[in-house]
């Protein structure tokens, strides 16, 4: 298991906005609830306030579930190229879910995928990302406020 702390997070997301910079979003969306606390970082880092937020239920804590759900579907009538931000592309269910209803919504918008961790194996790989991993990433947002 990897601790991901504070310090680590933000020399990461300078690295993402620099790896990101050429593709230009206009807007950000995070995919909740691990990919928010990236997404917020993220836009206060480029100055961008077209930060929206979507839905998900794949994992409940390590288990993960049959069934990627997704709801809470932002309006993207106006965006042009969105980047969808998580902290970790692991299965890739979950990214390939969203972009597949993302797409299915606003087919008329490019879409990429950023996160700072990805697995090799996943069944759909982030067009940016820092780092590959097969380990089970402790990120500070998750294990710093538990409550036991």
């Amino acid at each position: 298991m990897v601790n991901y702390g504070y310090e680590q997070f933000v020399k990461d997301v300078k690295q993402l906005v620099s790896k990101t910079a050429d593709y230009k979003p206009d807007t950000i969306i995070g995919i909740a609830r691990g990919g928010w606390t990236l997404a917020h970082a993220y836009a206060s880092a480029t100055n961008n306030r077209q930060l929206m937020s979507i839905n998900s239920i794949l994992y409940e804590g390590k288990e993960k579930g049959k069934v990627c759900e997704i709801f809470n579907i932002p309006e993207l009538g106006k965006a042009k190229r969105v980047l969808i931000l998580d902290d970790i592309v692991d299965s890739g269910q979950t990214a390939k879910e969203v972009l597949k209803t993302l797409k299915h919504h606003f087919p008329n918008v490019e879409f990429k995928v950023a996160s700072i961790y990805y697995k090799k194996t996943a069944v759909i790989q982030p067009d940016f990302a820092l780092y590959e991993t097969d380990e089970w990433i402790d990120f500070f947002w998750e294990k710093d406020y538990r409550l036991d």
